[in-house]
């Protein structure tokens, strides 16, 4: 169905306010697949602060270009005719990961990209990205690894206590 300048023009202005406030997006092949999953996957990232908008390219290479961030050149090849951004506001990698995790799911549902950074990244690094560890997994490890020299310090002096009683 062909969109009226109207709705073009709320599109892309929906677009360019996204666009401001991400840290990352990621772009993704949708095709084929039922709006059932589509709305489950919209669930999911909202609930982890991230967007997901369906734009025709033509609209979103409008709206990168005019926010000042070119990477057309790079994606255009493998772009299909309508194209699924998502939009990460509060975590850089959480649209990755969860992309990801639909894919595994969804087959019709791929990644072919991404910003990050404010670059282009291709498939291959947004697939890295997405088998990060969480923010709070990394912080975890890090306390961990901090308190065992302290704690394996303790038990030598209560094992050293003891000897001496």
């Amino acid at each position: 169905m062909a969109l009226t300048k109207e709705k073009k023009q709320y599109v892309l202005v929906d677009l360019k306010a996204n666009i401001a406030k991400q840290k990352s997006v990621i772009f993704a092949d949708f095709s084929k697949v039922n709006s059932k999953d589509l709305f489950s996957l919209r669930k999911q990232l909202k609930e982890a602060g991230c967007n997901l908008k369906v734009a025709k390219k033509t609209l979103v290479r409008i709206a990168f270009g005019q926010s000042n961030i070119s990477f057309w050149n790079k994606i255009k090849s493998i772009v299909p005719g309508q194209l699924a951004l998502v939009f990460g506001i509060e975590d850089e990698i959480a649209p990755a990961r969860i992309s990801h995790k639909f894919t595994k799911v969804n087959e019709n549902f791929k990644i072919l990209g991404g910003i990050f950074e404010g670059r282009f990244i291709d498939r291959e690094k947004a697939l890295v990205l997405a088998n990060l560890p969480t923010r709070n997994e990394l912080l975890s490890k890090l306390v961990g690894s901090l308190a065992s020299p302290m704690a394996s310090f303790v038990r030598v002096l209560d094992k050293i206590s003891n000897i001496q009683k």
